[in-house]
């Protein structure tokens, strides 16, 4: 590809890895890195647990003998709904095996999904996937190399500073604002993650949307499934969820559209959409052309194409993870019945190491597409600046950044 006439004084790559390098040896110590010792930290963390109204002594009582789980740093560089292509995820995830328990567990449990669903307004077969996605419809809560008490899961991930510091101090604080409710911390288990119960609610979520699903007078989402499903319909209402309303639709796009409407920023009604030739796959029919939806590519113009509308977003509010909201959405589908999606996944892509994508951020930086963090996370901006630099030269803006992207940006700065 030759050179953009718009960028008249480009570095070279040599000088661009350079730059990424003396990055990495500044940044590195911020990347998941504890400033102060673990017992330091408790120590700070034990004026913020006071000003949060935690009794003091309840505070050193249960704080005191926490250690650090030294499992947890591998576990947060290696979470797979980030790093792992989404159909591998989804492969892994809703597998006909799964489907077929979901379906168990459907059948076993229909009053009582039904009846929460009917109360909150939201879609049973929602919870039933988040139920399966999150705990393999309970079976995994015996599991105690997976289900911990969630305390120390939280400090060490508050320690840890893993980018999201004021998070994890908020879901330890709230872990142990319900342990102070509940009287004692013991029994208060959950993810590596510190999520609680049958559909994983985390601790903040637990605190303002938890709800007594069964009756007893007691709000526990991990020996109750009532509560677990009445606090988690609760919770996805207060993201957004609106009831009565389908994720989103699988779509085929006519030739030579244009890729730069796959905006999740902007929604528009079906009709814009329908008006330029995007119809659903498999000669489906859409039931009303005035629900606002964006359009989603999230494996390029080879691979499924998707009108979202905001209850897949709510979704994403579960859990930030666009791999985790398909996968909720498409295990909704197959424990309805329905069938796999219809376009084929590009298998045969292959995707660039981190070293490569922070390269593809920092070029992309470079040549004036994208003001991002340079951090080598491949997300929506930076998918969005390779599909204006697409645009720009020719290419289909699908925004699919894979291996080929880093050669074409590499010939477009030399």
């Amino acid at each position: 590809m030759g050179k953009i006439s718009r960028y008249p004084q480009r570095p070279t790559l040599h000088s661009l890895i350079g730059a990424v390098l003396v990055w990495l040896c500044l940044a590195g110590s911020a990347l998941a890195q504890p400033v102060e010792s673990f017992d330091a930290f408790k120590d700070r963390m034990e004026a913020v647990a006071v000003a949060n109204g935690i009794d003091r002594d309840f505070y050193r009582a249960v704080m005191g003998p926490v250690a650090p789980d030294p499992s947890i740093p591998s576990l947060i560089s290696g979470q797979p709904e980030f790093v792992t292509p989404v159909w591998e995820y989804l492969d892994a995830r809703i597998g006909s095996e799964r489907i077929a328990r979901g379906r168990a567990a459907v059948a076993a449990n229909g009053g009582l999904l039904n009846s929460v669903g009917q109360r909150y307004g939201v879609d049973p077969y929602v919870l039933a996937a988040i139920w399966g996605m999150e705990s393999d419809y309970g079976a995994v809560l015996s599991n105690r190399s997976l289900i911990k008490p969630i305390i120390p899961s939280l400090a060490t991930l508050a320690h840890q500073r893993r980018g999201r510091v004021a998070e994890d101090e908020a879901e330890l604080i709230a872990a142990l604002r319900i342990a102070r409710a509940r009287g004692s911390a013991q029994g208060l288990v959950g993810s590596w993650a510190g999520a609680v119960g049958h559909l994983q609610i985390i601790p903040t979520a637990y605190l303002q949307y938890g709800q007594d699903g069964d009756g007893d007078g007691v709000v526990d989402p991990h020996t109750s499934l009532a509560d677990a499903l009445a606090s988690s319909a609760n919770y996805l209402r207060g993201l957004g969820y609106r009831p009565g309303l389908d994720w989103g639709f699988e779509v085929e796009l006519p030739e030579g559209f244009d890729y730069l409407l796959a905006d999740r920023e902007t929604f528009r009604p079906i009709s814009f959409f329908a008006e330029r030739g995007v119809a659903r796959v498999a000669g489906r029919q859409f039931s009303d052309l005035g629900i606002e939806v964006f359009l989603y590519v999230p494996a390029g113009a080879d691979g499924p194409k998707f009108l979202m509308t905001r209850n897949y977003l709510v979704f994403k509010g579960y859990n930030f993870s666009d791999s985790y909201a398909m996968a909720v959405a498409h295990l909704t589908d197959r424990l309805k019945g329905g069938g796999p999606f219809v376009t084929a996944w590009p298998r045969s892509a292959q995707f660039p190491g981190r070293q490569q994508r922070i390269e593809i951020q920092t070029m992309l930086a470079q040549l004036g597409y994208y003001a991002g963090a340079i951090d080598g996370n491949i997300g929506p901006v930076t998918q969005a600046a390779y599909a204006r630099f697409q645009a720009n030269t020719g290419l289909v803006a699908d925004g699919f950044v894979t291996l080929d992207a880093h050669r074409v940006l590499v010939n477009a700065v030399q």
